[in-house]
């Protein structure tokens, strides 16, 4: 059996140096007047809404991890790879800010993001999977609506992005509100559990 804890400290390891790198992408511009902040608007828009992103995914994880009473070769491969989409994501949106939103930059961020909410849902499965008929976390997410409709929003943002790339800005923006309302899904099965 492998140690949860481990596999806990180190998604908190590699969201934290994630944040990290994307926080340093925000240079300081040159001059001491307000007008001179107008440069990195763009760069810290997309800081913004990849630190959103992250935030949510640290937060689901930590929340979906309390189900987990055992970690299986599959889970930990399942988390690798959720943790691989989401370290493409300084990369990303410093590409996406550093050129002002262009429509291959949204475009490729969409798709990191698509690829990340795929991950995260292989993740849940091996979870659900390996906790067997009985699952905490299937029975906890029951229909999983916000799960199924993030990558059809994703999808329609990477594809909205070739028509207009504000189509695109939109529903990403739009996916990241979604996730901001908590979900007390998870909280409130293991409160029922625990009485």
């Amino acid at each position: 059996m492998i140690n949860k804890g481990r596999l806990e400290a180190f998604t908190d390891g590699v969201l934290a140096i994630i944040i990290t790198i994307m926080v340093l992408e925000l240079k300081v511009p040159h001059g001491g007047d307000f007008k001179d902040l107008q440069g990195v608007f763009p760069v810290f828009g997309s800081y913004v809404l990849s630190f959103i992103y992250v935030a949510i995914y640290w937060n689901n994880h930590h929340h979906m991890m309390q189900t987990v009473k055992e970690v299986s070769g599959t889970i930990l491969w399942a988390n690798i790879h959720l943790l691989f989409w989401l370290s493409l994501i300084p990369f990303v949106t410093g590409w996406m800010g550093e050129n002002d939103f262009t429509t291959a930059s949204v475009f490729l961020y969409g798709i990191v993001l698509l690829c990340a909410a795929i991950a995260y849902f292989i993740l849940q499965n091996a979870i659900i999977k390996n906790q067997g008929k009985d699952s905490i976390l299937k029975a906890a997410l029951g229909r999983d609506i916000k799960g199924k409709v993030s990558p059809i929003l994703y999808v329609c943002g990477i594809v909205g992005t070739l028509v207009d790339v504000r189509i695109g800005e939109a529903i990403f923006v739009l996916v990241a509100l979604l996730w901001l309302i908590p979900d007390k899904r998870i909280e409130n099965k293991l409160k029922d559990l625990s009485q």
